[in-house]
């Protein structure tokens, strides 16, 4: 397994403010990873630079190899922390964007996950709760053969039942030659998927390592690590 992500020296200012401070990381296919801190500690910004939409304002990006453009879009699916259809499409209008958009997006996927929902094809957005339109948007996400899946938030404001099904989902269609990267302040929701952790604050990484070794050296989980760091 590879490096999917890899972040060297990356610093991201808007105007005076540092968002990104000097952060230099290696992702590897195959896993999990989970992007935890508190809110506006930076995980947004480090997301969206690995997904294009953002420029580093220092430092270098690459995703599977290729440095953040053009071509690393193209083996990168991200999911936003906010929802970005318009209310009045249909659910099958968002499945044909995306058909259209990305080559490797599997139709036939996205359906199954959607019947299974019991989510209708000629729903409008705007008339699924909103749990529902969440689900909606991580189905297409992870319908892609992606090699990274940047999942930003994935699991805010809906119920628990709803979050089982995001992992479900996530976990089922994710392969060993891709790889997830999940920002969150949900510990106790997702740990159970992580294969490992980056804890960033106030732009700084202050932790990166596996969930195993912060069990077996810390002795604690994830989520009481977290809130002892972060003081929760």
């Amino acid at each position: 397994m590879g490096n999917i992500l890899e972040c060297h020296n990356l610093t991201k200012k808007y105007g005076s403010k540092v968002a990104l401070d000097n952060i230099s990381l290696s992702i590897n296919s195959g896993k999990i990873t989970g992007l935890l801190g508190p809110n506006g500690s930076g995980k947004t910004t480090l997301i969206k630079i690995a997904s294009g939409i953002l420029s580093a304002s220092e430092g270098e990006v690459m995703a599977g190899g290729n440095r953040i453009g053009v071509e690393s879009k193209k083996i990168v699916s991200y999911l936003p922390e906010r929802p970005y259809f318009s209310p009045g499409m249909k659910v099958s209008e968002t499945i044909k964007f995306f058909k259209d958009f990305y080559s490797d997006f599997s139709e036939d996927a996205a359906a199954e996950m959607l019947k299974s929902l019991e989510i209708k094809m000629d729903a409008r957005i705007r008339t699924l709760s909103k749990g529902n339109r969440e689900k909606v948007q991580l189905v297409l996400v992870m319908s892609r053969k992606a090699k990274l899946y940047l999942l930003d938030e994935p699991m805010g404001g809906v119920d628990p039942a709803a979050r089982d099904f995001i992992l479900k989902t996530i976990l089922m269609n994710y392969n060993e030659e891709a790889g997830v990267i999940i920002s969150t302040h949900l510990i106790s929701d997702v740990e159970k998927v992580l294969d490992d952790v980056i804890f960033i604050r106030n732009g700084k990484m202050i932790l990166h390592e596996s969930v195993d070794q912060i069990r077996s050296e810390k002795g604690k989980s994830v989520d009481a690590l977290f809130r002892e760091v972060f003081a929760c």
